[in-house]
């Protein structure tokens, strides 16, 4: 095989990739029209039962040599035709050339279109995806949690995401007692803590330790700004009389739910005790939309509503610029350089170089802040999550002139510039300026509505456990690196290549490139994580004290998007524990928050880990269920069975004293509620070592 490829294939000498057939002679020039039809059949065989195979390293390795045998097949037509016509007119062959057309030119087109679309991702790279390899120092009550909360029904499966006054933010597309669970499961389970008062209590200590001010509560007085991300609020979007969505191609465009935020409102007032008045809701640069506000304002008169025009008669109240809050980017003015390309604001000058930002006037008053942008990705970052949400917290007429900072300053279909790792992110100092980082209550990551880039409307998710319906998501931790990451991990496994070249979208530019692919998309996660990802001549300090922060939390990409699972999951690291929560299906109130009846189903990793002989298995259960808890080996054949019952609600435990070898085993759980109307299933993998 080694002879036939040095003796018949050309590869270039610098990328190794396949550029053409040597000259050929005698028998050999056979080679090129069979491995030329055997590269296009392998192609439609494998590609039409599973599209995401295009991605796959045979077929970047077979589309060059299809597309050359059809350029060759191509140009034979041609000949004919010409030659052909100097004999009998070409009238005279419609069927022939017209199947000529369809077989090799559509099939042209697909394997010519295929290669555009993943060209940006099959570029060099000074870094890869690799599983369970954490860095960093994770965060958190427990460091590194991330707590994801699934439940399809908490969103209409049959909205069409951008009807026209039905659309995906409309309160009959959104369960609000389920959402209200998901919340409410997402902080207990993230602290620990049987009720949400005692989770918020949990919440509000933890951040003063933090920040050296004790482990004390919530005081007096104290202000909490909730950030949205509402940043499809420019003018020509909004009715200028009452604020209202105005009809046009970003009618559904995808931004922080309602509902969610009517959620963290119930909690911060009800449970969590916080006077209204000392509670502010908004998107700085935009204003809150007329659909959004009459869901909360009825309900919570007196929480201030805030948006970046002066609106007073219509409840909202505007924001001005700090005269203190500042950020300082540490580029210090070699990147983020303002141009006609990049830099909208004609009253600036663009010949000086951006050196900071000031804040708005809110960042000064409160005292906590909670982050909750949307699950999707972007055309210029790959993704828009917790630090890009604050694009909308600086002062100036929009962001444009942070983009330099993105991997793709102006948009990734027409500017690549600066994809890859080990470059400056404006990210990292935006997570790092301690006015924004040391307020970090909690990250709550809104993924009730997720998509594939922010100026889409919502589409539905492919990958498990989803299966083509809406993404109903809620997220939650302490660590702002690990929430960003495993959002990373979703985004990027859910719109790959091909998944992205069948959505049909309203799109501004070419919304079906699959941009969570970009690479470099999560550098600023490793920067963010650990220092010695810094750029060379970079050193993060937007406070401009001379302070550097050597981690702000921890990353690392999961081991498969089946399983889900990270290094705390494995037993194997200490970065990432996602912890996966299945609200109780009949919860339609969350009015009992002092019940010590929990409203999730989990499996916790087993105690010790690894262990010898014995290990602890604890679970969850929101109510009585039968429950079978078994072991298998690495081979996933069955050992032994530990549970095969009814069991009450509750957190209970079982030991499994192991009389077998040394090696991999897997703990498996599955419960059904007696009613039927709730079931779980999870796996975590132990060590035993003798």
């Amino acid at each position: 095989m080694k002879n036939f490829i040095t003796k018949y294939l050309h590869f270039c000498p610098k990328t190794g990739k396949f550029i053409g057939f040597k000259r050929l002679d005698g028998f050999s020039k056979l080679l090129f029209p069979l491995v030329g039809m055997a590269a296009i059949i392998w192609i439609l065989i494998r590609v039409i039962p599973k599209p995401s195979r295009l991605s796959y390293p045979c077929m970047r390795t077979a589309v060059p040599i299809a597309s050359g045998f059809i350029g060759y097949i191509a140009m034979l037509a041609i000949s004919g035709v010409l030659f052909l016509r100097s004999k009998k007119t070409i009238l005279h062959y419609p069927v022939f050339f017209l199947g000529t057309f369809i077989v090799f030119g559509l099939t042209g087109f697909v394997i010519f279109e295929t290669d555009a679309v993943t060209s940006y991702i099959n570029m060099p790279t000074n870094a890869v995806v690799i599983a369970n390899q954490p860095m960093g120092v994770a965060q958190g009550i427990f460091p590194g949690r991330v707590v994801w909360v699934h439940n399809q029904n908490a969103v209409n499966q049959n909205c069409v995401s951008d009807s026209l006054k039905h659309a995906w933010w409309a309160a009959e597309n959104n369960n609000q007692p389920a959402i209200d669970s998901m919340v409410s499961a997402a902080i207990d389970s993230l602290t620990g803590q049987k009720t949400d008062s005692a989770a918020w209590v949990a919440l509000f200590k933890y951040n003063n330790a933090a920040r050296g001010k004790g482990s004390v509560g919530y005081a007096a007085g104290e202000k909490i700004f909730i950030k949205i991300n509402e940043c499809s609020g420019w003018g020509g979007n909004f009715n200028t009389t009452d604020l209202s969505k105005a009809t046009g191609s970003w009618y559904g465009m995808s931004e922080t739910t309602p509902a969610m935020v009517t959620s963290v409102l119930h909690q911060l007032v009800d449970n969590a005790h916080i006077p209204q008045a000392n509670i502010y809701v908004g998107d700085p640069i935009r204003n809150i939309y007329k659909e959004w506000y009459t869901q909360w304002q009825p309900k919570y008169p007196n929480v201030h509503y805030i948006g970046h025009d002066n609106y007073a008669n219509l409840g909202r109240e505007q924001v001005h610029a700090s005269q203190t809050a500042l950020i300082h980017y540490s580029d210090r003015g070699t990147v983020l350089h303002p141009n006609s390309n990049s830099y909208s604001e004609a009253s600036v000058d663009t010949t000086i170089k951006i050196w900071h930002d000031t804040l708005y006037s809110v960042f000064d008053s409160v005292e906590y802040l909670i982050n909750i942008p949307q699950l999707k990705g972007h055309m210029r970052a790959g993704m828009t999550l917790f630090a890009k949400n604050h694009f909308g917290s600086q002062t100036r007429g929009d962001a444009s002139h942070l983009h330099q900072g993105l991997p793709c300053p102006v948009e990734m279909e027409n500017d690549t510039s600066r994809l890859g790792y080990g470059k400056y992110r404006i990210q990292v100092d935006i997570m790092t300026s301690s006015i924004i980082r040391k307020k970090n209550l909690i990250f709550l990551l809104d993924g009730l509505w997720g998509t594939s880039f922010e100026q889409n409307k919502p589409v539905k998710f492919q990958m498990a456990p989803f299966n083509n319906t809406y993404s109903a998501s809620v997220f939650a931790s302490l660590d702002n690196v690990a929430i960003e990451s495993v959002a990373y991990d979703f985004l990027r496994s859910e719109f790959t290549v091909a998944r992205c070249s069948l959505l049909t979208t309203k799109t501004f530019g070419n919304g079906n490139l699959a941009y969570p692919q970009m690479r470099g998309a999560d550098d600023y996660l490793h920067q963010a994580a650990d220092s010695a990802n810094w750029p060379k001549g970079i050193k993060y300090d937007p406070d401009s004290t001379g302070t550097y922060i050597a981690s702000l939390g921890t990353h690392e990409h999961w081991n498969n998007a089946t399983e889900k699972k990270y290094s705390r999951n494995l037993g194997s690291g200490n970065g990432i524990e996602l912890l996966q929560v299945v609200p109780n299906a009949n919860a339609t109130s969350i009015a009992n928050q002092q019940s010590t009846t929990p409203k999730y189903f989990a499996l916790s990793q087993n105690y010790p880990n690894p262990f010898n002989p014995s290990t602890t298995i604890k679970f969850v259960l929101p109510e009585r269920c039968y429950v079978r808890i078994a072991i298998y080996n690495v081979l996933g054949q069955f050992v032994t069975e530990l549970v095969n019952a009814e069991r009450q609600a509750g957190t209970q435990s079982v030991v499994w004293n192991a009389n077998v070898s040394s090696g991999i085993y897997y703990c498996r759980i599955t419960a059904k509620s007696l009613d039927h109307s709730s079931q779980f299933s999870d796996t975590k993998k132990m060590l035993l070592l003798r």
